[in-house]
């Protein structure tokens, strides 16, 4: 599990793709991310959790199935691009953003971007599938970084979108700082809110959980 709170900007140094295993080795440097880092061990990178299998001079390298290229902006990763980076949170560590699986929902893009003095309004569009997870006020993980939504479209919008307000902090460190207009970043919703639709959505099919006789096996 992770919070969100990015800890280190890394930067990419080779993107080797497999299409015959429909895989790809990502290996990028860590910094301080490495630090204590084993083998086996999770670590997020602009929100996608993977998995260390080498470890070397700070530098990490993971594979990456087809699943995740398809579904996050990691296939298109170039050298020297730079990513966000967090270590999964110990048991009984601080939780200062909010929960992130580091499982990424869908791709979205920078729509829309403006100074507001102290702080920057950024727009994204979002896939209508996962809009309706997103509230305002809510939580949302935009390339791993735990943001609070300000505000959202209107529901059934045909193009979906939504803002977030980034403060210096976050401007300088990490990757949405330099974020352009077009580019794509990975998006995680609020877990609790797809958990929410599938126990509804059990309900409403009439399901019941299976009843046992006292003492009985199932």
């Amino acid at each position: 599990m992770f919070t969100g709170i990015v800890t280190e900007r890394g930067g990419v140094e080779s993107l080797v793709l497999h299409p015959e295993t429909d895989s790809a080795v990502l290996t990028f440097s860590a910094g301080a991310a490495a630090e204590d880092l084993g083998l086996g061990g999770s670590i997020a990178v602009n929100g996608v959790c993977l998995t260390a299998v080498s470890i070397a001079d700070g530098r990490v390298a993971v594979d990456v199935m087809g699943e995740t290229l398809r579904r996050t902006t990691t296939g298109e990763l170039k050298d020297g691009m730079s990513v966000n980076l967090e270590r999964c949170v110990p048991a009984g560590g601080r939780l200062d953003g909010h929960v992130v699986q580091g499982h990424v929902d869908a791709v979205g893009a920078l729509l829309e971007r403006e100074n507001a003095g102290d702080w920057d309004r950024l727009r994204f569009s979002v896939p209508a599938r996962q809009a309706r997870y997103i509230a305002e006020k809510g939580s949302i993980a935009v390339d791993g970084v735990s943001l609070t939504v300000t505000a959202v479209s209107e529901p059934g919008a045909e193009e979906p979108w939504f803002e977030v307000g980034l403060i210096p902090t976050t401007l300088a460190e990490t990757s949405l700082g330099a974020k352009a207009i077009g580019d794509k970043v990975n998006l995680e919703v609020d877990v609790l809110a797809k958990y929410a639709e599938r126990l509804l959505a059990y309900t409403a099919a009439g399901s019941q959980p299976a009843r046992h006789a006292a003492g009985g096996t199932a």
